[in-house]
């Protein structure tokens, strides 16, 4: 398996935790709902890469100038996974221990996983991963607010836990297809059904 598939799960198994985690206080038929919704998304990730040949056709030369980089989980990656990790609980320490509020801790780790991503998106050259770290970091940061306004757990979960894990889902299932786009476009019937 490739690293960028790797990658991939990696982000999706922590979308598939967040849900999982955070849906138990929703509604009992939402939550129970959101739960499976998100182990068959997960399910169907695991076996749609499964199946995907390890590499595609040969890049156009310009396309491949214009390719990223490959993700690499080198010691660039290992320090912003480690600084991610401080930050995380010395957060959560600070949030039960000083503040007493630990109906934030989601909220804050929302928030460290999206400002991590904007990390990884320099360390691996990935630009577009700058707008998932800007929405995970916004739910996280709306969560911390709802949180300290005093909203019913439900919705601090709903904002901060369950909303994050499906745009981890969603960017994992977005490259997916954006990887089986040029295939598509690159079959004789595309290309005839355009001349």
């Amino acid at each position: 398996m490739t690293q960028e598939r790797t990658g991939r799960i990696i982000g999706a198994s922590f979308g598939l935790a967040f849900i999982q985690v955070n849906a138990g206080a929703l509604p009992v038929a939402a939550g129970t709902a959101l739960r499976v919704l998100a182990v068959a998304a997960f399910v169907a990730l695991l076996i749609t890469l499964r199946r995907a040949p390890a590499s595609g056709p040969a890049p156009r030369p310009e396309a491949a100038a214009e390719a990223a980089p490959a993700v690499h989980f080198g010691r660039r990656y290992r320090y912003v996974v480690a600084a991610e990790a401080v930050v995380g609980v010395a957060g959560i320490v600070v949030i039960n221990n000083v503040l007493h509020t630990p109906r934030a801790t989601v909220g804050w780790i929302a928030l460290v996983v999206g400002v991590h991503f904007f990390g990884l998106a320099v360390v691996w050259r990935m630009p577009a991963l700058h707008l998932l770290g800007a929405g995970l970091s916004g739910c996280g940061a709306a969560g911390l607010a709802l949180a300290a306004a005093g909203t019913p757990q439900a919705a601090v979960a709903a904002v901060a836990g369950v909303l994050p894990g499906a745009l981890l889902l969603g960017s994992a299932w977005c490259k997916v297809r954006g990887d089986a786009e040029p295939r598509r476009a690159a079959t004789p019937s595309s290309a005839a059904a355009v001349s």
